[in-house]
């Protein structure tokens, strides 16, 4: 089976696409986001906190590097807080990552154009432990979406 190396400097434009990095507006729940980086950033402050919505509206690098002084215990969404890097935490990236191909139909076709290849993403260093979304859950998220949007177009 064919394998597509996700990353935001890729040669091919699916990876690219497929990133968190990608330019990609969405709304979750009300709130407009610039990319899933973005929220994924943004998500590590408190409600109220004014590098959460600079992060929101934030994309690629910028939004990573914007998470650099947050704490990683907790993430913040709609009043409710969850523990960093829990199930639950996974399941809120998973929901962003969902809107933004529901929403952006040239995201939601490189997701389909990867149909029966295998996602990686494989930067040439293993994840760091304090990561917000680890490459095996990232590529699971993305493959579950494509199969369940190949299943329902049959």
């Amino acid at each position: 089976m064919p394998v597509l190396n996700i990353g935001s400097k890729s040669g091919d434009w699916r990876a690219r696409r497929l990133s968190n990095f990608s330019d990609d507006t969405f709304t979750l729940d009300g709130e407009r986001m610039a990319s899933v980086e973005g929220f994924i950033q943004g998500t590590k402050f408190s409600e109220g906190h004014p590098t959460r919505q600079q992060a929101f509206q934030s994309i690629g690098v910028t939004a990573k590097r914007l998470s650099k002084g947050a704490e990683r215990k907790f993430v913040w969404w709609k009043g409710r807080v969850t523990s960093y890097g829990s199930p639950e935490h996974h399941e809120l990236i998973e929901r962003a990552i969902r809107a933004k191909f529901e929403q952006n139909e040239t995201a939601m076709d490189a997701l389909l154009a990867t149909k029966g290849m295998t996602l990686t993403h494989d930067l040439g260093h293993p994840d760091p432990p304090n990561t917000s979304l680890p490459a095996k859950v990232f590529c699971d998220i993305l493959t579950r979406i494509r199969e369940e949007t190949l299943q329902a177009r049959k």
